[in-house]
């Protein structure tokens, strides 16, 4: 199973890009988005929470540790992806969205998304910087609804190389 928040806010590395710019390594990755909404979660009583985490379950996610707004999850590329220089594809067509308008110049890349599914309408953009083969950053924005529920959200993405071995967490 996949351990990440099912947001919009992972969608965000779901372009692929191009050129002769920095590769990300392969490996075990850990992927860190903080956002408002998340900071939220304290606050959800213990039965909704469990509705989400067994939503999540139901698309083969696992909502990973959210503490301080935080949500922390694992992610493995493999040597494959960091050659073809994709960026992971986390959650992209489970949640029904697709990337349009993706441009990468030198290490920054820009893309548009939109999500169309039962559980998952609207628009989004993400823009981030590869910082080098261990590193990138981001940020996003989604306008739309979750579970029929108006969203309008911003989160900073994080990842960090931790090593080779991926050990259980699968590629994406």
């Amino acid at each position: 199973m996949r351990k990440l928040f099912a947001t919009p806010a992972f969608i965000l590395l779901a372009s692929t890009v191009y050129g002769d710019e920095i590769n990300l390594r392969p490996g075990l990755w850990e992927i860190a988005t903080t956002s408002d909404l998340l900071l939220l979660v304290p606050h959800i009583p213990a039965d909704q929470m469990q509705a989400i985490k067994d939503l999540a379950s139901e698309y083969g996610f696992e909502v990973p540790p959210i503490e301080n707004g935080a949500a922390i999850s694992k992610a493995c590329i493999t040597q494959e992806m960091a050659s073809q220089k994709s960026l992971p594809i986390f959650a992209q067509s489970q949640l029904g969205c697709v990337t349009k308008n993706a441009t990468r110049t030198g290490n920054n890349y820009k893309m548009d998304f939109v999500c169309d599914s039962a559980d998952l309408k609207g628009t989004g953009t993400a823009e981030g910087t590869i910082i080098s083969a261990e590193s990138f950053t981001a940020k996003t924005k989604f306008n739309g609804t979750a579970q029929g529920n108006a969203v309008n959200e911003q989160a900073d993405v994080n990842g960090k190389w931790i090593g080779a071995n991926c050990g259980d967490v699968k590629p994406l």
